[in-house]
């Protein structure tokens, strides 16, 4: 089985540097989210909470695999795919403690929150967008990125759906929406961390 470490010893110190910062930024958000979720009884802002400690924690195993092989790069695509899926099931879970309990999320806080993750995360992926192309490792990293941009832009619609019917069912409706997309994209992650595992045993 092939895991030699033919990467580019400056593209991985690019890649490692990049890593840490958007490791930082997620793991500062995940802190700043989850409060604000908690308060406001928002499963949007929850469910993107937990998916910033999620990508932390996967862009931490991505430092790990930077300069280690096709091999440990395809397990950190799996890991991150694997974690996505259960991002997905975390959502649901939430959405029906949500229905039995019968609470209201606070608009103006998942707006002011989304608001200030929105931003966050659109400079994650300003930064992993030059870098995507590496290797299943970044273009994995990538999408947990572009998953938190289109996360931030759901809860802010769930925000102004709330504050417009005073009812917690915009706030429910995407928060299942950010479950599908977790979904989605986990299989995607997953099937092509497969292929390569596959690929580089050969």
């Amino acid at each position: 089985m092939k895991d030699c470490c033919q990467i580019d010893p400056e593209l991985a110190r690019e890649q490692r540097k990049l890593l840490r910062v958007v490791l930082v930024i997620n793991a500062a958000m995940f802190l700043v989210e989850c409060g604000a979720g908690l308060l406001a009884h928002s499963t949007a802002l929850l469910a993107d909470s937990v998916d910033m400690l999620g990508d932390a924690l996967v862009y931490g195993f991505s430092l790990y695999a930077v300069d280690r092989g096709p091999v440990w790069q395809a397990r950190s695509a799996l890991l991150k795919g694997t974690i996505m899926a259960a991002f997905g099931l975390g959502v649901l879970l939430e959405v029906a403690m949500k229905i039995l309990r019968g609470l209201v999320p606070s608009a103006d806080v998942m707006a002011a929150i989304a608001i200030l993750a929105l931003a966050a995360n659109l400079a994650c992926l300003a930064l992993l967008s030059r870098r995507r192309r590496d290797d299943i490792n970044m273009r994995s990293a990538w999408l947990c990125s572009r998953n938190d941009v289109l996360a931030n832009a759901g809860v802010l619609l769930a925000a102004a759906g709330v504050a417009l019917t005073g009812s917690a069912w915009p706030d429910i409706l995407i928060g299942l929406v950010i479950a599908a997309l977790f979904g989605q994209s986990a299989i995607g992650v997953i099937r092509a961390a497969r292929h390569e595992l596959t690929a580089v045993a050969r």
